[in-house]
């Protein structure tokens, strides 16, 4: 495995009891990236987020984290080892404070003396969560409680941030802003990001290379340019109609003529 690859799938298959939620699914995410998983509803994404992160236990196949295998590991393993989920749905603590949930998301560090600046760190990224911190998470908006979920889970300082769906039920204005921040963190911080996504407009603007994902397989990778290039892509993930990728393709052409 390349030095630059912190996270490696091979040929994994999960299970919810007899039902098969992914069939032989590799990936490779590179230090540094944001990686994105596209494809419908139920074409097993959070499967590969919840398998990552010890939720589920593959069948078969082999997970590599920062040259380690990792799968069949208990999830508080997993997350010392560093990699942070932010489950569909938020799921923060309802009952808990923004900044109880803060601490929380910093359980497993040993350097109690850094917890409070980065809590100032996410205040900085996330400046309604400073305004909020002593309210409790179960009162803030759906826009709020997912950029409390991202920035609990970049209390762990992790090496790799897992994201799933987190534009769902979002107004496209909190989609825009919670991407721009996930980009910005990637950018500053340097966290390796995979991220599951049904809205491919805004996950393929984010990320630099993508995976598309079919009935629990892999039916297509490439970088975020080229996926944006490919006709299926723009039919199917994109709202394009195969006319108008037609017609984009001879407006293209009739540009380079002139």
């Amino acid at each position: 495995m390349s030095n630059d690859v912190i996270l490696r799938l091979a040929n994994i298959e999960s299970s919810y009891g007899p039902v098969q939620a992914i069939r032989g699914v590799s990936l490779e995410v590179r230090k540094g990236a944001i990686v994105t998983v596209l494809g419908a509803n139920g074409a097993g994404k959070t499967t590969i987020l919840k398998t990552i992160s010890g939720i589920i236990d593959p069948q078969k196949g082999t997970v590599w984290f920062d040259g380690e295998e990792i799968q069949r590991k208990n999830a508080d393993w997993i997350v010392r080892r560093g990699i942070s989920h932010v489950p569909e749905g938020r799921e923060v603590f309802p009952l808990l404070t923004v900044r109880e949930n803060l601490l929380m998301g910093a359980y497993t560090r040993k350097d109690r003396d850094g917890v409070a600046p980065d809590i100032e760190r996410m205040f900085v990224y996330f400046p309604i969560l400073r305004e909020r911190q002593h309210q409790e998470a179960g009162q803030l908006s759906g826009g709020q409680q997912q950029m409390l979920a991202i920035a609990r889970a970049l209390m762990s300082r992790p090496k790799l941030l897992l994201l799933d769906e987190p534009s769902l039920g979002l107004s496209p204005k909190l989609v825009k802003e919670i991407f721009e921040i996930i980009k910005r963190v990637n950018q500053e911080e340097g966290t390796t990001m995979l991220l599951v996504e049904q809205n491919a407009n805004i996950a393929l603007s984010t990320a630099d290379y993508g995976y598309v994902l079919e009935v629990g397989r892999v039916v297509m990778q490439d970088t975020r340019e080229r996926l944006l290039e490919k006709e299926d892509i723009k039919e199917f993930y994109l709202g394009m109609s195969a006319d108008n990728v037609r017609g984009e393709k001879r407006w293209k052409k009739k540009k380079q003529w002139r």
